[in-house]
């Protein structure tokens, strides 16, 4: 017996969303199948103490060494889903899931002279075509009440057959036309037969050509002013969609097809396969993999398809392979998924209906696993322990870094310059200790001197921390400017964290690492010179080649791309940028909320946003003449008068300056608010890589 302990996700890890669970042993065969509306509310009750479950749920979780899920859109889907693996799988601990019994299928008797549909559980029978499992036997004859009225198949027992032949009479359900009646002749056994087929065809997912033949005989019967056969077929069609119940995970026309999604940042990649027969979800697969070069989405769905289906064992190539993105060039790899399979494959992209869905479904599987995955990589203790020794050996440390710090510089077009520091302490983040700086040495951009002033000032405050035999409460901020204009006088004997450590900026880092080159290295370097620490070493990584830059040096440090040390780095630096953007656009929505512009009398919000479109930022319009500012549509002589003056009265007075030293005063220095936390805005909590609009703005925004 396991310890579920020691396979137990973290709730962090689990979705909070509709979808499907499998619980192995330890030789990976499936032992139980379940679908929940929420995720990772259901698995956290199979976590409980074990005396509080039922015995035989006790005895799986026990039984199991790992577990794993399966995101869907809808709980339709998780439904679908769970039918399709528990006939796959035949999970030991799903055979008595409802009442002691095996689950229901809905079952067409072929084997007889006239074929009966039925709900049947148990054993398999020869000849007989099912259709399930379902969880509840009225689920199934729910969906047949609708049916019937367009196959009216037999449904009664033998007895009640034989009875109704004897008589003369067919039962209720042959007078309501639900029911064919082969018990009285009034349809011959092949018709019933074909009819029984009819039947199945729908069930088993070719739906669509049956559909399209009922909407072209309505069609024809209005046409020939046959209106009650045609309300009556129009009746049949909506019963028919009202009981094919729109899931993505069920496809139209028995589709057999394999949906490939990949989901990626620079240094891995994530592959879901979820393989489609006869229109429902037989199976899925997926791995993740290092990208130990620079590779295209297309080029790792062509390394996919070679994984799929170049092995002599490996899996049949399907009628269709529905992919994110076409290998380049795409000729060679449809001809060889043709050879392997015999005849024709249709690979291509998804654009719309049912199989794009379904295909959405499996990307976010993909980005599942790929967080998946990352988070268990970031919270492993031996791999942020090899992390560590990795940057110390690359880097030359003398010793490891526990503590990390990054900056980033973050602005728009030269506007509203920021720049962020994260902390990395053991390899995790550090939330608490995160600061932001707002630029205010110079104005414009110049990512250089702005590394160079955010450098400059925190360390600044560390040297005086240091000095210092005092620390700092909560309420108070260090070198906030004081009665004189120079640094506050500490408040003498106040207390230090819980943990011991120094409040603020006093607690030094091992390691720096700035976003960027040599450029920034450089001047994180000479910060550090200036102010006389030596003991404090300084990298920096370039996004595009991934290269590690120290000081003085003209060739990058190139650490593998399968190295944890270089994704501890990746991970720290990807989280400074995040952190920084958000700042910096926080700060840009702040002034355009609350600017010069909102004491102008009569201007309104469309004209405001009208003026900064066409001037591109408060400070040229600041610049521009009367007449200049008329260019703009709906400004006229007396508004662009009043918008100039305006402008006049709300000119950024010159930064404070120490008198004594000269130097600029940072008192406007900013510590993350408690209530926000790294990865609400641009990624999730306890996976600080970014992805999306940071990234793809990364030129016009830093």
């Amino acid at each position: 017996m396991a310890d579920p302990s020691s396979y137990r996700p973290k709730p962090g890890e689990i979705p909070d969303s509709p979808g499907v669970y499998r619980f192995r042993d330890e030789h990976r065969r499936v032992i139980y199948v379940g679908k929940a509306k929420s995720l990772r509310q259901r698995l956290a009750n199979y976590f409980q103490d074990l005396a509080g479950l039922h015995p035989r749920t006790r005895s799986m979780v026990t039984t199991a060494a790992s577990v794993e899920w399966t995101v869907v859109s809808t709980e339709v889907e998780a439904l679908q889903l769970e039918y399709s693996w528990i006939k796959e799988y035949d999970p030991r601990f799903n055979v008595k899931y409802r009442d002691d019994k095996s689950y229901p299928y809905l079952a067409v008797t072929m084997n007889e002279e006239f074929p009966r549909v039925q709900v049947m559980r148990g054993h398999k029978k020869k000849g007989v075509r099912y259709f399930g499992p379902y969880t509840h036997a009225w689920a199934i004859r729910d969906t047949v009440d609708l049916l019937l009225r367009v196959f009216p198949v037999r449904t009664c027992s033998a007895g009640v057959f034989k009875n109704a032949a004897r008589t003369g009479r067919p039962c209720l359900l042959g007078y309501i036309d639900k029911c064919s009646a082969p018990c009285v002749d009034r349809i011959s056994a092949e018709d019933h037969r074909a009819l029984a087929e009819e039947f199945s065809d729908f069930m088993a997912g070719r739906t669509g050509t049956y559909l399209r033949r009922l909407e072209r005989r309505m069609t024809e019967a209005a046409e020939e002013m046959e209106y009650e056969r045609a309300a009556r077929l129009r009746d049949d069609i909506g019963a028919l969609k009202k009981a094919m119940e729109k899931s993505a995970v069920v496809l139209a026309d028995a589709t057999d097809a394999d949906l490939i999604a990949v989901a990626e940042d620079e240094l891995e990649a994530a592959v879901q396969i979820f393989h489609v027969r006869g229109g429902r979800v037989r199976g899925q697969r997926g791995w993740v993999t290092d990208k130990v070069e620079e590779i295209t989405t297309g080029a790792l769905v062509e390394h996919a398809l070679q994984q799929l289906y170049g092995e002599e064992t490996g899996d049949a190539v399907p009628r269709e392979v529905l992919v994110p993105a076409l290998p380049d060039p795409v000729e060679p790899v449809q001809q060889w998924l043709t050879e392997r399979r015999g005849s024709g494959v249709s690979l291509r992209i998804p654009q719309r209906g049912d199989k794009r869905a379904l295909m959405e479904t499996v990307e976010r599987n993909a980005q599942q696993a790929l967080v998946l995955h990352k988070t268990k990589r970031a919270s492993d203790l031996t791999t942020r322990s090899r992390a560590l020794e990795e940057i110390t050996d690359a880097l030359e440390l003398d010793s490891a870094p526990l503590r990390i710090e990054c900056y980033d510089i973050s602005h728009l077009q030269g506007d509203d310059v920021v720049a962020s520091m994260v902390v990395f302490e053991d390899g995790l983040a550090r939330k608490s200790e995160y600061r932001r700086f707002q630029i205010k040495g110079f104005a414009g951009q110049d990512d250089v001197r702005s590394m160079h002033e955010v450098i400059t000032r925190r360390f600044r405050r560390y040297l005086a921390e240091k000095e210092r035999t005092g620390e700092w409460t909560d309420g108070e901020d260090p070198g906030a400017e004081g009665p004189s204009g120079g640094l506050a006088e500490p408040p003498g004997n106040t207390l230090t964290e819980d943990d011991g450590r120094p409040r603020r900026f006093a607690y030094p880092p091992q390691l720096v690492v700035v976003d960027g080159g040599a450029p920034q290295v450089a001047a994180a370097r000479r910060a550090l010179d200036e102010l006389g620490i030596d003991d404090i070493a300084v990298c920096g990584l370039a996004k595009r080649l991934e290269e590690v830059w120290l000081p003085g040096e003209t060739d990058p440090v190139v650490l593998p791309r399968t190295s944890e040390g270089l994704y501890l780095l990746q991970r720290v630096r990807d989280e400074a940028h995040r952190f920084a953007i958000t700042y910096q656009r926080a700060k840009r929505a702040k002034r355009f909320r609350a600017g010069p512009l909102d004491d102008v009398p009569g201007l309104g919000e469309t004209r405001k946003q009208a003026l900064i479109k066409h001037f591109g930022s408060v400070k040229r319009l600041r610049s521009a003449t009367i007449d200049q500012i008329r260019e703009v549509p709906g400004i006229g002589r007396k508004t662009a008068e009043t918008i100039v003056a305006a402008l006049e009265r709300a000119a950024p007075a010159a930064p404070a300056v120490n008198t004594a030293t000269g130097e600029i005063l940072d008192d406007t220095d900013e510590i993350m608010d408690d209530t926000e936390e790294p990865g609400q805005a641009t990624g999730s909590p306890g996976e600080p890589v970014t992805t999306g609009a940071p990234d793809e703005r990364r030129g016009q925004e830093r």
